[in-house]
C-alpha cells in the first residue's frame, strides 16, 4: 500500500440543521466569502437559511441541496487556507457536487445553481405521497435486490443507497416500498424504517429529473478535477471532465454505492477521512464499513482545530 492518504468526504441530504456554517462564516473571511458568492449565484440568501432556518424551509429539497453544498464549500475553503488538502474527494449523492466544487471541476456558482435545480427537478418528478424511501437494517444488498424485484409487481422499487454492511436504503413507488418493507421484515431484517423524505431519490422514478438535469449539465462548464474523485455511480476513480459529467447524469436514477466508494478509497491508500460540512452521518458509515479507518470532521472552529492539529503544516498552523 502507498503512503497514508487523506480523503475529504462530503455529506448529502439529511445532514442539514438551522445554524450550520454560521460560526465558520463569522470566524473566517474565506468562509464568509463562500456564502456571499452562493447568495449572489442563487439570487436569494441561502446563507440566512443556513444560519437561521426556519427548519421547514431548510428541509425543502431545492433549498437543502444548495445549503449543504455551501456549508461544505465554506468549511473546505477554511481548510485550504490552513493548507490542509486532500488526496481524494468523494461525496454522498448531493455531496458529490460539493466534492467536485472543492476539486475545481465545477465553479461554486455553477454547483449551487445546479443542485438548486436538481432539488427542484427531483421534487417535481414524483407527486408528493406517491413515492417513498425506507432504510433496511440487517440485510445485505443482494438479498434486498431480490426482495425489491419480488415486491415491485409492475411498480418501481430498488436499492437507492448502499450505505454500509447491513444498511441499505430502498426507493420507489409508495405501495411497492411498503411491500418490500414487509418482505424485508419477513426475511429477518433487524429494522425497516420509512424515511421522512419528499421524493424517492436514486430510482427509476427520477428519470424526468435526470433528463432535465442532463440538459443543464451539458450547458455547464466542467473541468478535469484537480483532486481525484471516487464517484457514486460505480465507485471508480475519476479524473476527467467527461466522466464527471456522465457520472452526475447517471447518479440521479442510479444507487449511491457508498460502501464500495469507501472500500475503493481504502484500497487507494486512504487512512484518514475528513467529513467536510454539516453533521457526522458519513463518519458513522465509514466506521461501520471499516473499523480501522480514522474519521475527523469539520463544521465549526472546534472540529477544525482537531483537523488542523493533525494535518496542517507544523500542526495546528
Amino acid at each position: 500500500m502507498s503512503l497514508a492518504k487523506t480523503a475529504f468526504i462530503f455529506p448529502g441530504q439529511g445532514s442539514q440543521y438551522p445554524g450550520m456554517g454560521r460560526e465558520l462564516a463569522q470566524s473566517f473571511a474565506c468562509a464568509h466569502a463562500v456564502f456571499a458568492e452562493a447568495d449572489a449565484a442563487l439570487g436569494f440568501a441561502i446563507s440566512k437559511l443556513c444560519f437561521e432556518g426556519p427548519a421547514e424551509e431548510l428541509q425543502l429539497t431545492a433549498n437543502t441541496q444548495p445549503a449543504i453544498l455551501t456549508v461544505s464549500a465554506a468549511a473546505a475553503a477554511v481548510l485550504r487556507e490552513k493548507c490542509v488538502r486532500p488526496d481524494f474527494v468523494a461525496g454522498h449523492s448531493l455531496g458529490e457536487y460539493s466534492a467536485l466544487a472543492v476539486a475545481g471541476a465545477l465553479s461554486l456558482a455553477d454547483a449551487v445553481q445546479l443542485v438548486h435545480k436538481r432539488g427542484q427537478y427531483m421534487q417535481e418528478a414524483v407527486p408528493v405521497g406517491q413515492g417513498a424511501m425506507a432504510a433496511i437494517l440487517g440485510l445485505d444488498a443482494l438479498a434486498l435486490d431480490e426482495i425489491c424485484r419480488e415486491a415491485a409487481q409492475g411498480e418501481v422499487v430498488s436499492p437507492a443507497n448502499l450505505n454500509s454492511p447491513g444498511q441499505v436504503v430502498i426507493a420507489g413507488s409508495a405501495a411497492a416500498v411498503a411491500r418490500a418493507v414487509e418482505m424485508a421484515k419477513g426475511h429477518g431484517a433487524k429494522r425497516a424504517i420509512l424515511l421522512n423524505v419528499s421524493a424517492p431519490f436514486h430510482c427509476g422514478l427520477m428519470k424526468p429529473a435526470q433528463d432535465r438535469l442532463s440538459a443543464d449539465l451539458d450547458a455547464t462548464e466542467v473541468s478535469d478535477p484537480q483532486v481525484p474523485l471516487v464517484n457514486n455511480v460505480n465507485a471508480q476513480v475519476v479524473t476527467s471532465a467527461s466522466l464527471v459529467r456522465e457520472g452526475l447524469k447517471q447518479q440521479v436514477t442510479a444507487p449511491v454505492r457508498w460502501e464500495e466508494t469507501i472500500r475503493r478509497l481504502r484500497r487507494e491508500g486512504v487512512e484518514l477521512f475528513v467529513e467536510v460540512g454539516p453533521g457526522k452521518v458519513l463518519s458513522g458509515l465509514v466506521r461501520q464499513i471499516d473499523r480501522a479507518a480514522e474519521c475527523l470532521r469539520v463544521e465549526d472552529s472546534a472540529t477544525l482545530s482537531e483537523v488542523t492539529a493533525r494535518l496542517a503544516p507544523g500542526g495546528g498552523g
